[in-house]
């Protein structure tokens, strides 16, 4: 029946947010973001919390015992080593997400058809368990005994992640933000292997140098995808009015201030990334120039010591006869 038909449409969009709707171009069943989400991430901060104890106590304290890292290392090991189990379990999940949903072969998809309202279930479910991760970061700050000092830095880049992936989550970007993370976490996994591999052994750095190339492309190729589908893509949309209950938020004000977001977060990253190359290039052109002045510098030449005749036995200079010889008399003057 027509009536009937349009009626179970009306409630299923008015209660997308609670319920799965099935999709009207295939049998999978896609799904709403709503209140609900919140549980479910709750749920998921206390496995992640379990999860994470587990490649501590099982992994990388067996790994840091072997290697006598002092406290300040220790600490970035740890670090590291949890955000590497993390980045590459999150790089093989998004690759075969887009790869699945075919966000790569057709990349006109990033943006038609918005808003993306309806979600399958493995774009939902990874996007809460980012969050759900990113989210118990924060009592681990805590658990772990994070100094002081870097308390600032951890945070940074937690709510830095936390803005970005609820940003695409709620605004119904989620095929672009799924893009850009796989691109994020490639470059910070070199990162992370590079610093593993630095605690093993200190003259292991050309890792650093790959992670270096990669992180410079990485964020031409974001800046690009994101002008390309938010500024030229959404832009072309028929549909751009302002509609929160509809999902929508193409419009003008709304297209600049994400790019601005975008180009900003990017543009502090570079930034911090050519501070901390300058710095370590500047240390090593010190410690090459040091070098060089150590083995330029000339050597003094060697006094030579005039010995009187004979030898010397116990501290006493004997003549060659075995006899002492006479001390000289000091004339007056």
């Amino acid at each position: 029946d027509p009536q009937n038909s349009s009626e179970t449409s009306r409630l299923n969009t008015k209660h997308a947010d609670l319920f799965p709707v099935p999709s009207t171009e295939s049998e999978t069943v896609q799904y709403h973001y709503g209140l609900k989400d919140l549980v479910t991430i709750l749920f998921y901060i206390f496995i992640t919390i379990i999860l994470h104890a587990v490649v501590q106590e099982y992994i990388l304290d067996k790994i840091s015992r072997r290697l006598h890292l002092s406290k300040v290392k220790h600490s970035k090991f740890n670090e590291s080593g949890q955000l590497v189990a993390f980045h590459l379990s999150s790089l093989v999940w998004c690759l075969y997400v887009v790869v699945t949903e075919g966000y790569l072969t057709n990349p006109r998809s990033l943006w038609e058809n918005y808003p993306h309202v309806y979600l399958p279930f493995q774009v939902k479910f990874f996007y809460l368990c980012q969050l759900a991760y990113w989210l118990h970061a924060l009592p681990e700050l805590y658990f772990q005994k994070v100094r002081k000092e870097e308390i600032p830095r951890q945070l940074q880049y937690i709510c830095l992640y936390l803005v970005h992936i609820a940003g695409a989550y709620l605004l119904n970007l989620t095929r672009l933000g799924l893009i850009l993370l796989l691109l994020q976490y490639v470059a910070e996994f070199l990162f992370h292997m590079a610093r593993l591999f630095y605690f093993a052994d200190e003259n292991n750095e050309k890792l650093f140098n790959a992670w270096a190339v990669v992180f410079v492309v990485t964020r031409l190729f974001t800046l690009t995808l994101a002008v390309l589908a938010i500024g030229f893509g959404l832009a072309r949309m028929e549909n751009q009015t302002f509609e929160p209950e509809k999902g929508n938020f193409n419009t003008l004000l709304f297209r600049l201030c994400v790019l601005l977001l975008v180009c900003a977060s990017q543009a502090w990253m570079m930034w911090r990334f050519i501070h901390s190359q300058l710095r370590r290039w500047r240390e090593y052109w010190n410690e090459q120039s040091a070098k060089k002045r150590v083995m330029v510098a000339p050597r003094l030449p060697a006094k030579l010591i005039k010995r009187e005749s004979g030898y010397h036995e116990n501290g006493v200079l004997k003549a060659e006869n075995g006899m002492s010889p006479r001390t000289r008399k000091l004339k007056a003057p």
